[in-house]
């Protein structure tokens, strides 16, 4: 059974920092593209970053210079370290990871950006 767990959400200030992770596990075929994904109250899901197997990465524009994503490949964990945060970054974050021909989703945690 594949599983996708998210950690590493929480309240966090204006201009502040949080890493999230994500670790898969379940899964018998390699990993392909990893990335994150957050869907804030009332808009549509829409891609934050993601990486590839070979480590090429591509931002959204709104969190260009801000964000990271990284990936351990052999821990088959995605990372997306996120500073100087935004009340506008509030949402929940999703991690997708696709491998052997499928898409899997983690449940989401939640990011809050307020003082």
């Amino acid at each position: 059974q594949v599983r996708l767990v998210e950690s590493g959400g929480g309240l966090v200030q204006p201009g502040g920092s949080l890493r999230l992770s994500c670790a898969a596990s379940g899964i018998i075929f390699s990993i392909g593209y990893m990335g994150w994904y957050r869907q804030a109250p009332g808009k549509q899901r829409e891609l934050v970053a993601h990486i590839t197997n070979l480590g090429g990465t591509n931002y959204v524009d709104s969190v260009k210079g801000r964000f990271t994503i990284s990936r351990d490949s052999a821990k088959k964990t995605v990372y997306l370290q996120m500073n100087s945060v935004k009340p506008e970054d509030t949402a929940v974050y999703y991690c997708k990871v696709f491998a052997g021909g499928n898409d899997y989703w983690g449940r989401g945690t939640q990011v809050t950006v307020s003082s």
